[in-house]
């Protein structure tokens, strides 16, 4: 079964996205608030997959994007944005990031980004 860890500062960002990623066939390992926390969690777990928001406080997605890919060139992010972050979001997939999703979104459009990490 894959897993997955959720890094958003929202409680309710991370609720819907468990909530969703569940019911897709993952196994959430952990949640993390911050950027801090999901390089700590990786280290822990090694997830199939991490989704990064990218606007958050102390460290940004971005930061914490480039910190994972530098210790684990393997790891697979999925970035979560808002609407109006394309120069973010290419840079994301510049540093390493491996898809994104756009807020808000539905189950329909994970499925889509995550089809491939469920077939593994």
């Amino acid at each position: 079964m894959p897993t997955v860890i959720i890094c958003d500062d929202a409680l309710f960002m991370r609720a819907a996205l468990r909530k969703m990623l569940e019911e897709l066939g993952f196994t959430v390992v952990a949640e993390a608030k911050n950027g801090k926390e999901a390089i700590d969690y990786y280290r822990t777990f090694q997830p199939t997959v991490v989704t990064m928001d990218i606007t958050m406080p102390g460290i940004s997605g971005l930061e914490t994007l480039n910190r994972l890919k530098e210790e684990f060139p393997d790891a697979a992010v999925v970035m979560v944005s808002a609407l109006g972050q394309q120069k973010t979001l290419q840079q994301a997939i510049e540093f390493g990031a491996k898809d994104f999703v756009t807020k808000p979104f539905q189950i329909h459009q994970l499925k889509n980004v995550f089809h491939s990490y469920l077939s593994e």
